[in-house]
């Protein structure tokens, strides 16, 4: 009996060492859903609003009445000096697509492999880094003012050596989606300190939930906000989005017209000539019918002429046969002579 229970007891422990190399997958699930997330949007990174924010990129949360929403990529502060953020991802498991929260570490755990670009290629951080207590930002792969933020330098290694290929902006791991592991470094990165997302990112998940044009089954993988450089905050970059994004519809709106017009100007075309013979025999038509009517009114004049001179003629005297006797002989060979 006792060898029985040690068999069962060594059986776990040999399970439990085989789940500790997916371990960190499993950390913060708590939302599971039956239909994948769709595909990232694509948007452009903000400026960076001030020295020392971290970027964090956006992505698909879920709400059980209306599915699911996007919440914008941003800048935020860190809670302290030294840590990184791992990005939330989902992964699907045991036939569910489950949801991996975000969180601050000293180093960046495991995110499903996904490309969610701004220097997170799907494994690590290339963005920025902590040295000497102050945060040094990566402008190869992030949107910094250097005229305003200097601690900065340049690595463009990282977009040459990237492995990750997310051509298709895959949003989840797994069967169907991005099939990455855990590496070696992000392995020991789930027995780091983990601190959760800070009041102001919670908040800003609860300000998208809240907004019906980041929902999917609203925007259709569109949504009105893809990005901000402050937590709340659209100025700047997002109000530039907004009013580019007025711009295209506008353009869509005027390409539809103008599609719609050039269809009318086609289809005119092509029954131009049936129109212009249609228009010669209405000309014609109405040409006889002129004619005609010009006619009747000159018959009319005629017999109103022929009706109103009648009475006078009889009224005048008809002259006598006799008359011609008493004409002067003299003119008459004078005249005709």
């Amino acid at each position: 009996m006792k060898k029985i229970v040690k068999i069962g007891i060594l059986l776990l422990a040999i399970s439990f060492a085989r789940a500790t190399a997916y371990a960190q997958v499993s950390i913060g699930v708590n939302i599971s859903a039956r239909i994948a997330p769709p595909e990232l949007p694509v948007y452009a990174q903000p400026p960076c609003p001030a020295d020392g924010y971290l970027w964090t990129p956006g992505y698909w949360a879920y709400n059980d009445d209306s599915g699911y929403y996007w919440v914008p990529g941003v800048w935020v502060h860190p809670p302290r000096v030294g840590v990184l953020w791992t990005p939330a991802f989902w992964g699907f498991e045991g036939g569910l697509y489950s949801f991996h929260s975000g969180y601050w570490g000293p180093h960046v755990g495991f995110y499903g492999g996904i490309n969610y670009g701004y220097g997170y290629g799907g494994s690590g951080f290339y963005g920025g880094r902590w040295e000497g207590g102050g945060y040094r930002y990566n402008t190869a792969v992030t949107n910094v003012n250097t005229t305003v933020i200097r601690n900065t330098y340049i690595n463009k290694t990282v977009i040459n050596n990237n492995t990750v290929v997310n051509n298709n902006r895959t949003s989840f791991n797994g069967p169907g989606g991005i099939n990455a592991q855990p590496r070696a470094e992000e392995t020991r990165a789930m027995r780091d300190e983990h601190i959760q997302p800070t009041a102001s990112q919670l908040s800003h998940q609860q300000s998208a939930s809240q907004n019906r044009g980041q929902f999917a089954n609203i925007n259709h993988g569109k949504p009105a906000n893809m990005a901000m450089n402050r937590v709340n905050n659209q100025q700047d970059h997002q109000t530039k989005m907004t009013d580019n994004h007025t711009a295209n519809m506008n353009n869509d709106r005027n390409a539809n017209m103008n599609n719609n017009h050039q269809a009318n100007v086609n289809n005119n075309n092509r029954g131009e000539g049936q129109v212009h013979n249609s228009q010669i025999a209405q000309q014609n038509h109405a040409q006889m019918v002129n004619r005609q009517q010009h006619n009747q009114q000159q018959r009319n004049q005629q017999q109103y002429n022929a009706q109103h001179n009648q009475p006078q003629h009889r009224n005048q005297p008809h002259p006598q046969p006799h008359a011609q006797p008493h004409e002067n002989p003299r003119r008459g060979e004078h005249e005709r002579g």
